[in-house]
């Protein structure tokens, strides 16, 4: 009986091949591959915003790329250290929200700093902000897709917790990705429709993703 049962699992494993093993610093490069060829893509597509160097010498403009270029790393820091089932996704969470809530204090010494008197409504500029929330989405599209693979190769303990991280850092580096193009440099409009965005990002992820993971 038991040579049996060793014949059986002897079978079973001869039609096993094996895998490579997966590091944090091979997904990670691979993400970082993927970022380059999405912004490849799109400045192919749509190109840069035409006042871009005169942007580039307002303080605004570099709160909003670094911010969202942080939230985005610490999101992708976060997915892939989840992806191990002795690592825990809650720790690079809480980073997030430090972040993102630094990064708001942060950007609302830059607006005080700007002045203006125009008023929050007129700011908001609804119209630009649909479009907005469409194109962050758009673009958080391909790194929510690299990073659902590599979450489907992964064995979070925790997939929800990982899904979150992973929603965030995607809509993080839309923003990132749209910021070539979106003229709207307003701390008071990207806190709102980017915030926007990225919430929908994570919503979405923290319902899909989860049924893309093994455990």
């Amino acid at each position: 009986m038991a040579d049996n049962g060793v014949a059986l699992i002897d079978s079973l494993a001869a039609g096993l091949t094996p895998v490579r093993r997966r590091t944090a610093w091979r997904d990670g490069m691979a993400f970082a591959a993927l970022a380059v060829v999405e912004v490849a893509v799109y400045l192919a597509l749509r190109g840069m915003r035409p006042d871009m160097p005169v942007a580039m010498g307002h303080m605004a403009f570099w709160w909003k790329a670094v911010s969202l270029l942080v939230l985005a790393v610490i999101g992708v820091a976060t997915t892939i250290a989840a992806l191990d089932p002795a690592r825990s996704p809650r720790r690079g969470l809480r980073s997030l929200a430090v972040a993102a809530a630094v990064a708001v204090a942060v950007g609302w010494g830059v607006d005080a700093a700007r002045g203006g008197s125009a008023s929050l409504i007129a700011r908001l500029d609804w119209r630009d902000g649909l479009d907005c929330i469409a194109f962050v989405i758009g673009c958080a599209l391909p790194a929510l897709g690299a990073l659902a693979l590599l979450m489907r190769r992964g064995a979070s303990t925790d997939p929800r917790g990982a899904a979150t991280a992973a929603g965030a850092a995607a809509a993080a580096w839309g923003g990132v990705v749209f910021t070539l193009d979106c003229p709207h440099d307003d701390p008071f409009y990207i806190a709102v429709w980017f915030a926007a965005a990225i919430a929908i990002v994570m919503v979405i992820a923290r319902l899909i993703l989860p049924r893309l993971t093994r455990w």
